[in-house]
């Protein structure tokens, strides 16, 4: 048996409206009873009509009055605590849905957000088992399959349009069997989903504005019990809130991929540029790392540096190569680079680093004279390794120096040039941990 929901029904609702429907029957049965044995003995222009009821004495009316009060009574207890039951299994599983959706919206990684879907959707309708399949062109691929013999499962695809899965996925709309035997939609291969024989089926589209991205489906209902109304709207609003999780983190994803491409391509750009400072960008970076691991900076923050880092000199890609070491040409790129990168969202909130890493401690730097802890952080860390890279690196457009001289050299530039607190722990890093590993 196969039912396809209406949209903008509600089953709790309609159950709970039943349920009352029953009590308030079962009230009105008494009271018509009890008002008709009052009327049939105490007014007797009206006993004919009522001559059905048969002759007894008061002690026996009084009985059937007593016997039906507590009938009443009790079929109205029991269906009130139906009512109660359904109303706090209800307002627990929505109590649960929130929590669950409030932590899907924070989830930033795509792989983790699906194992939480699929977790949460068996966890709150007690499956045996549970699916997630992603739309990929015409196909379904299985993400997330949890269950007895789940595993081998992931990558598997499956046609658009075969089976329940692929059913829900054509046509956009939920689907809820109590006995899969008696659907001929039903594909006996999912049954390793739970390891045993299927019995019954929740299947529902994840479904956003621009359409079907793919299916939650569970399997087998503990206790034998199928999927009731109530189990299909909670798990369409789940749904419907990991839809728009899931669109968020491939976004997120994307722009992490673009990010990474469009810095790649920045940087070979300026190796191409200027081939006097290849490799310049990568080592600053990984000198700044040193730095930014003494301080026990927070990985967001060491992500903004170590990108920072790669692009602090992408402004001479609109300085022409002639020029770029040339004093009054030289000073422009920070600025310029600054410009360049301001405008692209995912670079903004590194653009001021760019723009300061040439200031100096003692204020006399450019291209703003910033002075001491008003220079920002992530900006002193790059002067200190950018300087450290230039004195020290063959491909440099100075004679290089050697490590011990080069140390000597930052030391005595410290708490003018430099943050000297920075230029000491990267210095007691360097001679003591990575002498060895980092230098070019």
């Amino acid at each position: 048996m196969a039912e396809e929901s209406q949209k903008g029904d509600n089953s709790v609702i309609q159950e709970i409206t039943k349920k009352f429907r029953l009590s308030l029957s079962v009230v009105s049965f008494v009271i018509i009873t009890l008002f008709a044995v009052i009327i049939r003995y105490l007014f007797e222009p009206l006993s004919d009509y009522l001559s059905f009821f048969p002759n007894t004495s008061v002690t026996f009316i009084i009985g059937i009055v007593f016997f039906l009060t507590l009938l009443g009574l009790f079929l109205f207890l029991r269906i009130s605590k139906q009512v109660i039951r359904i109303i706090k299994d209800y307002s627990n599983r929505l109590e649960k849905i929130l929590n669950i959706t409030s932590d899907l919206r924070e989830e930033v990684y795509g792989d983790i957000l699906l194992e939480k879907i699929a977790d949460a959707a068996k966890s709150i309708t007690r499956s045996a088992a549970a699916s997630i399949l992603m739309l990929d062109k015409d196909k379904l691929v299985f993400k997330i399959a949890k269950g007895e013999k789940a595993a081998g499962l992931t990558g598997t695809l499956v046609e658009r349009g075969k089976g329940i899965a692929g059913w829900v996925a054509e046509n956009g709309r939920p689907l809820r069997i109590s006995d899969v035997t008696k659907d001929s939609r039903f594909d006996p291969g999912i049954d390793v989903l739970s390891g045993s024989e299927v019995q019954s089926v929740l299947c529902v589209p994840l479904k956003t504005r621009s359409g079907i991205i793919g299916v939650l489906e569970l399997l087998n209902a503990k206790k034998g019990h199928p999927y009731r109304g109530r189990d299909e709207e909670i798990i369409m609003y789940l749904a419907e809130q990991a839809a728009i999780s899931i669109i968020k983190t491939q976004f997120v994803e994307d722009q992490k991929n673009y990010e990474i491409h469009i810095t790649e391509m920045l940087l070979e750009a300026i190796d191409f540029h200027i081939p006097e400072k290849k490799g310049h960008s990568r080592r600053v970076a990984r000198y700044g790392n040193i730095i930014a691991k003494s301080l026990d900076m927070s990985e967001e923050e060491k992500k903004r540096l170590y990108f920072a880092s790669l692009l602090h000199d992408v402004g001479f890609l609109k300085i022409h190569s002639d020029n770029s070491f040339k004093k009054e040409e030289f000073m422009k790129h920070p600025i310029v680079g600054y410009e360049m990168i301001m405008p692209i969202n995912f670079y903004s909130d590194i653009a001021p680093f760019i723009l300061y890493h040439h200031e100096r401690y003692d204020g006399f730097g450019y291209p703003s004279k910033l002075k001491g802890e008003s220079i920002p952080l992530e900006a002193r860390i790059i002067a200190i390794a950018e300087a450290f890279d230039a004195m020290v690196s063959e491909t440099s457009y100075r004679v290089p120096l050697s490590l011990s001289l080069a140390l000597e050299e930052l030391k005595r530039n410290a708490g003018t040039q430099f943050d000297p607190e920075l230029v000491n722990l990267f210095v007691d890093d360097l001679e003591l941990q990575y002498q060895k590993d980092i230098l070019p």
